[in-house]
């Protein structure tokens, strides 16, 4: 892996989760810096094979010379259409690291970061039409206050909508300094970063389309992971964690609680493997400050 590109985050216990087997075939969604495939293909055999998923140029170009790894160049989305194209049947585990890598906050010419001066862009496969930019100039009241209460989680939503029209009517926004210092004026002085934050983030989110996203390749897991198979999947945010807790434990994205039928059974495609949501030791979030909002959920294929 590049030194500095991505340092992954809880390594042992996402991968530990899966259950590896020697002669195995499992997917990671999201391959980034490439630490967690890496440890994948260590506990493989010969005849075990990784399909990676990542849609975007600098993870492909950072992807390991290694036989035994399939390197899909789009989004996770299509997990089922690949995997037929491919010959797979279904996969014994699948992992999904959420997050954006450090690689991505860190290029300020991708504009995830309000801590550089770049273009507005945000998107996370250079094959999306819409950027950040395009979002901010072009959506209604209604849509920009939903993206920044709905995925952002910001109390001043309207107001902060209100203003980006306001100002977009005389000059469109073109870079993350412009939508910062924008946003500096609306959010609370003391927590200035995380409002800055949560802008940012909804931006994101909706950029690329990641709620719809994850409820589509969650979905498409149940038959693609086989009786007695792994999920593993690492959020970020209340947003995603809530998705993932909720297939597990209902199979389905949108409900809490599973359907029954009229003898009180329930059909549920997974079960929990760790009841309690795992998080990084105090060890690991000193040594990776990304890491502190992270979550695990491990479920197992019934």
């Amino acid at each position: 892996m590049e030194q500095g590109y991505h340092i992954p985050v809880l390594l042992n216990e996402s991968i530990d989760g899966l259950n590896i087997k020697p002669d195995g075939v499992y997917v990671d969604l999201t391959f980034g810096g490439g630490g967690h495939s890496r440890e994948i293909l260590s506990r493989l055999g010969e005849y075990g094979k990784l399909v990676v998923f990542d849609q975007d140029e600098d993870a492909y170009k950072n992807r390991p010379d290694d036989e035994r790894l399939l390197f899909v160049r789009h989004n996770f989305q299509y997990l089922s259409h690949f995997l037929r194209y491919l010959n797979i049947d279904a996969v014994d585990g699948i992992l999904g690291d959420l997050g954006v890598s450090s690689h991505h906050f860190d290029a300020a010419e991708r504009g995830f970061s309000f801590r550089f001066e770049g273009k507005l862009d945000m998107r996370m496969g250079q094959g999306l039409k819409m950027t950040a930019a395009d979002l901010v100039n072009t959506y209604e009241l209604d849509d920009l206050k939903r993206i920044f209460w709905q995925y952002g989680e910001i109390k001043s939503s309207y107001k902060l909508a209100s203003e980006i029209i306001k100002q977009r009517a005389g000059k469109p926004f073109e870079t993350t300094t412009d939508l910062k210092v924008l946003a500096e004026k609306i959010g609370p002085k003391k927590e200035q970063s995380k409002f800055l934050a949560q802008v940012f983030q909804a931006l994101r989110i909706e950029v690329n389309m990641e709620m719809d996203v994850l409820k589509s390749v969650l979905m498409q897991s149940t038959n693609a992971i086989k009786p007695g198979g792994r999920l593993s999947i690492i959020s970020y945010h209340s947003l995603e964690d809530r998705l993932v807790k909720n297939f597990i434990r209902s199979g389905d994205c949108d409900k809490n609680q599973p359907d029954k039928d009229i003898f009180g059974q329930s059909d549920v495609p997974f079960k929990a493997v760790n009841r309690k949501i795992i998080i990084p030791n105090d060890e690991e979030i000193e040594r990776n400050n990304r890491a502190r909002s992270a979550k695990l959920r491990i479920a197992e294929r019934v």
